[in-house]
């Protein structure tokens, strides 16, 4: 008897474990959904003060956004005049420059070129949006779009591609950070659609 009580507990230790220990509670959140991510950006960038102050633009204008109503503007902002993402861009912003003034938009595109500069390009290119100088850098300043970029090797302050939706009552509804030139007028388009 005493064998086989012996050879049922080596049996036993041999069976695998059937017992299932309780799951450990997880500390990863869910992801926050995009719409839910834009909207909470878009708080953060309601609080952009448009800088009170007259800005050159092509054309022999100013504009002071500021002062603007009425109308909603779409300002993006780009590094620098006659380079390929910003030709393409600049582009892409005059070919729906008819649509964009279908829903009450004006569109202005931004860097720190000088207004001679930014004519010289916008002849060139054709473009149908205005664009506005911003040397001492007060707008970009104001949108908080001057970042640390790595040019070859060396950090250096530049620009980051950004645009702005700004309502008809001066206020930033839609921002777009760090986005890539190519479609996104479109993507801007598609947000003043919806």
């Amino acid at each position: 008897m005493a064998k086989a009580t012996m050879k049922q507990k080596a049996g036993q230790k041999n069976k695998p474990k059937t017992t299932t220990k309780p799951k450990a509670k997880s500390n990863v959140k869910p992801k926050a959904t995009a719409a839910k991510k834009a909207a909470r950006e878009a708080k953060v960038e309601a609080a952009v003060k448009l800088p009170d102050l007259a800005l050159e633009v092509t054309g022999g204008q100013t504009v002071n956004l500021a002062r603007l109503r009425g109308k909603k503007v779409v300002l993006y902002f780009y590094p620098k005049d006659m380079t390929p993402g910003c030709t393409l861009e600049g582009h892409e912003f005059s070919n729906l420059g008819k649509e964009f003034a279908a829903r009450n938009a004006v569109v202005y595109g931004v860097s720190r070129d000088t207004v001679a500069l930014h004519e010289k390009f916008k002849a060139k290119e054709c473009y149908s949006v205005d664009l506005i100088s911003d040397v001492d850098e007060k707008l970009c300043k104001a949108f908080r779009v001057i970042k640390d970029k790595n040019m070859y090797g060396r950090i250096v302050k530049g620009i980051e591609r950004s645009t702005f939706l700004i309502d008809e009552n001066g206020q930033v509804k839609m921002a777009w950070r760090g986005v890539k030139a190519e479609g996104h007028a479109a993507q801007v388009l598609e947000y003043l659609k919806s």
